[in-house]
């Protein structure tokens, strides 16, 4: 489910986890030993555990044929990435091939008329898709909002925007509206639920700031040049109305300096990405393993706990792929969208925990800012996160996996700020105050290894299933306890403090560069 997401808590407490603080380099150096020795002694199971299995009966509906030269097979478990990759691979190219030569020529005769050309063109382009009755559904939505934006009440478009998502993610509803789309084809149902869904977000965002600036009369026509806008259409990101039209709405923009070159750079690195993944999926199976349980069950702890891993981290590459690519082309629109989500092995907090930045913003801007103020007080968090996931709950779609995930998540999340409001209190505060600033950061590195894997199978449970989750959990926390538990969380432990090097090397910086800019 790459459309899994949490929010970014804006509590400077957390976020810091101790990172100020550096480490003997000889203590680095062992951490960086540790963990690429570990890495490798995992994969080299999951490599076997897919040679082993590649034959399986089991795996015959998602391991074909693939580097035939060399007898390997290919992981086709994902149909999504496949379908990218192969038969609509050359469709997605010719679209935002044309966008970007059209935008281009418009920049060039018209730049004034630069936003219209993106909106008809992206209107075509859905029609081109999904027909002249999908177009239609959606204009409905979108005027409907915008009516309701006329009123100027957040609260009344809000509700009208909740409403309409609504009607794409319940029966029987979606049924009826599902039935606007001509034609059949293998991606239809993930572009249905992508364009009406992100059309319903951009509508709200719309409606809201219009209320929030009441003085600059936005029109119906500003609504439709942002929600027509191909690259972000179908899969998102999603960008606030507030920025893209700011964006939009410039006659002549200028790129600042070295932007090009880091265009390319971004560019390649996607392809880069797309090749990599590729080659992996010949060699590991990471998404069909898992679908047999009792094959899973045989692996050995290490190969498992890998397995568990390279499932949310390939989760997170598809998801940077995929927003890779739509951002090259908004960002040669002279946009600014929002960046690829935050990779996963650096993530050890549930604070920063998001797969869509996009929607991460638009969840904190008009639900969870809101609700929570400055995110330090217990019950306005606790309301704010239970509002948050609930809104998310709707937009992945109700069911028992998507209550389950929430749940977690939303427990995770409050979990950090009370045991950040028990750690300020007497003793603890006492204790750490009596510490080393070093052994500080090696004492938070080792709950924020228990958090990591915390969000891992918090997670694990929306991106692979339930059984497969009760299952790791079983392996490596229950009949693998002390030596496997231990083994991993200290694996775990020492690249949390790596990712703390780097975050530390990345505040120093920053923070010489801003000494630099106020010498200047």
């Amino acid at each position: 489910m790459q459309l899994t997401q949490q929010l970014i808590l804006t509590s400077s407490s957390i976020q810091a986890m101790g990172i100020k603080t550096a480490l003997p380099a000889a203590e680095l150096g062992l951490y960086s030993l540790v963990l690429s020795g570990a890495l490798a002694y995992a994969g080299r199971g999951l490599f076997e555990a897919s040679q082993d299995g590649a034959h399986r009966k089991a795996f015959r509906e998602s391991v074909r044929p693939g580097w035939e030269y060399i007898g390997r097979k290919m992981d086709v478990a994902d149909f999504e990435w496949v379908m990218w990759f192969t038969s609509f691979r050359n469709v997605i190219i010719f679209a935002l091939s044309g966008h970007v030569l059209f935008a281009k020529l418009c920049t060039m005769v018209a730049p004034q008329l630069r936003s219209w050309m993106y909106a008809v063109y992206g209107a075509l382009a859905v029609v081109g898709t999904m027909g002249p009755w999908y177009l239609l559904l959606l204009l409905g939505h979108c005027v409907g909002l915008y009516v309701v934006s006329l009123f100027g009440q957040p609260w009344l478009c809000l509700g009208v925007g909740l409403a309409s998502l609504a009607s794409f993610k319940l029966d029987p509803l979606i049924s009826w509206q599902s039935g606007f789309v001509t034609g059949t084809f293998d991606l239809q149902e993930v572009l249905f639920h992508g364009g009406c869904g992100f059309t319903v977000l951009r509508c709200t965002s719309f409606a809201l700031e219009s209320c929030a600036h009441p003085d600059r009369r936005y029109s119906l026509a500003d609504l439709l040049k942002y929600n027509f806008y191909l690259p972000f259409f179908f899969f998102g990101p999603i960008m606030t109305f507030d920025r893209f039209h700011a964006q939009v709405s410039q006659v002549e923009p200028v790129r600042p300096e070295g932007e090009l070159w880091r265009i390319r750079a971004q560019a390649g690195l996607s392809v880069v990405a797309i090749l990599a993944v590729d080659v992996f999926f010949h060699f590991f199976y990471i998404l069909t393993i898992p679908s047999d349980l009792k094959f899973v069950n045989r692996l050995p702890d290490s190969a498992l706990a890998g397995l568990a891993y390279s499932n949310l981290v390939y989760d997170w590459v598809k998801a940077a792929v995929l927003f890779g690519v739509v951002n090259t082309v908004a960002r040669l629109d002279h946009l600014d969208p929002p960046q690829p989500p935050k990779c996963i092995t650096a993530l050890y907090v549930f604070a920063e925990t998001h797969f869509d930045r996009g929607i991460n913003d638009w969840l904190c801007k008009y639900v969870y800012n809101y609700i929570g103020g400055e995110h330090s007080a217990v019950i306005p968090e606790l309301g704010a996160t239970i509002a948050t996931f609930a809104i998310t709950t709707l937009w992945l779609g109700p069911c028992d996996v998507v209550y389950l995930w929430s749940c977690l998540n939303c427990f995770g999340l409050n979990f950090e700020l009370w045991v950040q409001k028990l750690a300020e209190l007497e003793p603890l505060s006492q204790i750490e105050t009596s510490l080393s600033e070093q052994m500080s950061r090696r004492v938070r590195a080792v709950f924020g290894a228990m958090n990591f894997w915390a969000i891992i199978m918090y997670n694990l449970v929306s991106l692979n299933s339930p059984e497969f989750t009760d299952l790791v959990a079983q392996r490596l926390l229950l009949s693998g306890f002390p030596q496997t538990t231990l083994a991993i969380l200290f694996v775990t432990y020492c690249g949390v403090q790596l990712v703390k090097e780097r975050e530390r090397t990345l505040a120093l910086e920053e923070e010489q560069k801003q000494d630099k800019e106020k010498l200047e």
